[in-house]
């Protein structure tokens, strides 16, 4: 199993990054037990490699600058920049491209001599497929997919259901009016792992819950992660219909919820980094928590580990056992909820509850 570089819970990486600038399956490694937390933090390695190591990232729509699922990526680089001589090639998805084009960007990286290369987001899947037998000296991670079976690629993949679940018991514990609500930026089985955990957590504490699901697009059209205007509108009708806690997993697109939040006075939840620490004075003490997920902490690994000879094909999940996500207490108005919410988060780690994976 491979062991996972120290990390501390709040995403500060995160905010650095942003000052620089959203299943498992047999045969592949795990993380261990001795996993860091969600959502990043300072970090060290084994050997420190004397030689630039060149690191091709290629991010899903939105890039750099999307305060979520993309820049957590880009701080777990720059976290690995910390401890090893990176020089680096970032090249970004742009809205309804095909996967074509998804496969000359990894090619590009891989034709002018980056390795390892970070493909971020599973949308990347079918370009790997191709271009990763053709470069078969080039180590490839791929965040959020575990399909590709081959020599040279490493899944990162998380269990986004669990700290949905999390995220869900503290709406539940938050609401007023006993209605949330829940926006996909795509509706695609990873998507509807957000989804099935947080329903199941709200429904932990009150079964007479109801949950508003609304999804900003369906695939394979993929712009549901970064069209906060659409976002905002679902959010603002599912307050209007009674919902006073709206959780998103869209990207980019949450900034959409953020912002009807503010215009209804109501609560939203943030996903993957802790967005409340990005968020603007008037959206922070709207932004309950975030369900955290480590995918910078994942990044960093991938890059440190293979920098010291220690990339491993398969796929390395990263769980609530191991703290590879969890939920988020920079806003003191999580407090009141806290205990109630570790109580739960107990009994996933020790086994007494299953979260389910589909809704």
């Amino acid at each position: 199993m491979r062991a996972l570089r120290g990390t501390k819970l709040g995403v500060l990486a995160v905010s650095a990054a942003l000052a620089l600038a959203a299943c498992g399956s047999s045969g592949g490694s795990t993380t261990s037990s001795g996993a860091t937390p969600a959502g990043g933090g300072s970090s060290s390695g084994g050997g420190t490699p004397t030689k630039t190591v060149k690191v091709g990232l290629a991010y899903d729509v939105g890039g750099r600058g999307d305060k979520s699922f993309n820049d957590l990526a880009a701080a777990g680089l720059e976290k690995a920049k910390a401890s090893l001589k990176i020089a680096t090639k970032e090249l970004s998805a742009v809205q309804g491209e095909s996967d074509a084009q998804k496969t000359d960007r990894l090619t590009l990286l891989a034709q002018t001599g980056y390795n390892p290369i970070v493909a971020v987001g599973f949308a990347y899947a079918t370009a790997l497929k191709k271009v990763a037998p053709l470069y078969p000296k080039v180590n490839f991670a791929i965040v959020d997919d575990n399909t590709i079976k081959a020599p040279n690629v490493e899944g990162l993949v998380f269990s986004e259901n669990e700290s949905s679940y999390l995220v869900g018991v503290a709406a539940a514990l938050a609401t007023k009016t006993k209605n949330l609500g829940f926006i996909g930026g795509v509706n695609t089985p990873l998507i509807q792992k957000f989804q099935a955990g947080y329903v199941a957590g709200a429904h932990a504490v009150d079964p007479k819950i109801k949950v508003q699901v609304a999804y900003i697009s369906q695939a394979p059209d993929f712009s549901g992660f970064n069209d906060p205007a659409k976002a905002k509108v679902i959010a603002g009708g599912q307050y209007d219909n009674g919902a006073d806690v709206v959780y998103h997993a869209a990207g980019g697109s949450g900034s959409g919820l953020f912002q009807a939040a503010v215009a209804k006075n109501k609560l939203a939840i943030g996903v993957d980094s802790d967005q409340y620490l990005g968020a603007t004075a008037a959206q922070k003490p709207l932004i309950l928590t975030s369900a955290l997920k480590g995918v910078d902490t994942a990044v960093d690994n991938f890059i440190v580990n293979d920098a010291n000879g220690k990339f491993k094909a398969g796929f390395t999940r990263f769980s609530l056992k191991d703290n590879g996500v969890g939920y988020a207490t920079s806003n003191p108005k999580i407090k009141p909820y806290q205990a109630k919410i570790d109580e739960f988060k107990a009994k996933i780690i020790a086994g007494t509850i299953k979260v389910p994976e589909t809704p």
